[in-house]
This record gives structure tokens, C-alpha cells and sequence, in this order.
């Protein structure tokens, strides 16, 4: 039954890592160029105020939630069974 478990376990270890990893690699950088150089903060502007509801705002959440999944499941992996 142990083996079942860590089988299971192993394998939704592998594609959360694949999600991961695609997911980051999706994002843009968080470089502000010339904006930095201006003082211009990206708060003000529209696209700052509504980045939660954007494209950039989702991957975002799903690299923070596939995070949290990997190391949970690398915890329950590294558990003897």
C-alpha cells in the first residue's frame, strides 16, 4: 500500500514540477526599464491597479499555488512510509 501512495505521490510531483516550471517560464520580468530611472510607479497606472485580473496577475497565483503543492509534496515524499 506504501508503495502505491509513493507512486501516486511521485508522479503528481513530477507534472506539478513540469507545471512549474512552464508557468514561470510564461512570465514576463519584473524589470521596470526607463520607469525606474523616472520614479514612475506601475501602481498608479491602470494596468498596475488591475494586474490581478490580467494574464501576468493569474500566472502569478498559479506559480504561488504550484509552489506551495511542490513543497508539499516533496514534505510527504521525503516522510518514510
Amino acid at each position: 500500500m506504501a508503495s502505491v501512495i509513493r507512486t501516486i505521490l511521485t508522479i503528481l510531483f513530477a507534472i506539478d514540477s513540469i507545471l512549474l516550471i512552464v508557468v514561470v517560464l510564461m512570465q514576463q520580468g519584473k524589470d521596470r526599464g526607463l520607469g525606474a530611472i523616472s520614479g514612475m510607479n506601475t501602481g498608479d497606472t491602470y494596468w498596475g491597479r488591475n494586474k490581478g485580473r490580467s494574464k501576468e496577475g493569474k500566472l502569478v497565483l498559479i506559480t504561488r499555488i504550484a509552489a506551495v503543492v511542490f513543497i508539499l509534496l516533496a514534505l510527504a515524499l521525503n516522510m518514510s512510509f
